[in-house]
């Protein structure tokens, strides 16, 4: 088996992904690696979960105070990689940042659990704490604040995407020959080629 010969990426990473969305080894095939650099250059990297995809690109959601938002800010371009180990797949996407809309966030916002909602309310996301006691204290303060209505989005919290410069797939192969094929964005389109393993 090896990589198709498909002309779009996107068609080829929905395939993919919904493989690895089927797979029973998976526990979570929207689980990826977000890499950034801050303003000295300097890598950082976390998995972070994508929520959404089309042609302008791949869309996750965080703390707008946290440390990726403040890199992404400080250096829009960012990186995402897709490992689904039990397919020997990995996906790797390039290009630069920005941030979704407000109708975005707050749509996506809408459809997450009561308790999720609450919790971007509750949690300061990296910032430090002194126990377990104090986020469970903020939870507290902020269930009691919404009760049993409506959770707004907070004014902090919303999501970015990444626009696809570039995208790798990757397929196992017996004796480290894998299959490698480049996307490449170009101004009329997607330019393709095959990368030694």
């Amino acid at each position: 088996m090896s990589i198709p010969n498909e002309t779009d990426p996107l068609a080829l990473f929905k395939q993919w992904y919904e493989e690895a969305s089927a797979c029973e080894g998976i526990e979570d095939h929207t689980a990826m690696t977000l890499a950034t650099a801050n303003e000295a250059g300097l890598p950082d990297a976390r998995m972070v979960l994508l929520k959404s995809y089309d042609e302008r690109g791949f869309v996750f959601f965080t703390n707008l105070t946290s440390p990726k938002a403040g890199q992404l800010r400080a250096t829009p371009y960012a990186a995402l990689c897709f490992y689904w180990m039990p397919l020997g797949k990995q996906v790797r996407i390039r290009g630069p940042v920005e941030p979704t809309t407000s109708e975005e966030a707050d749509a996506y916002h809408a459809t997450r659990p009561r308790d999720s909602q609450v919790g971007a309310w509750a949690s300061k996301q990296s910032q430090p704490m002194q126990g377990r006691f104090e986020l469970e204290k903020r939870i507290a303060k902020y269930l009691a604040k919404f009760g049993l209505g409506h959770v707004p989005r907070p004014e902090f919290w919303s999501g970015f995407r990444v626009k696809p410069e570039q995208i790798e797939f990757w397929l196992k192969q017996p004796y480290r020959l894998h299959d490698r094929v480049l996307y490449h964005r170009t101004s009329t389109g997607w330019e393709r080629q095959r990368l030694f393993p």
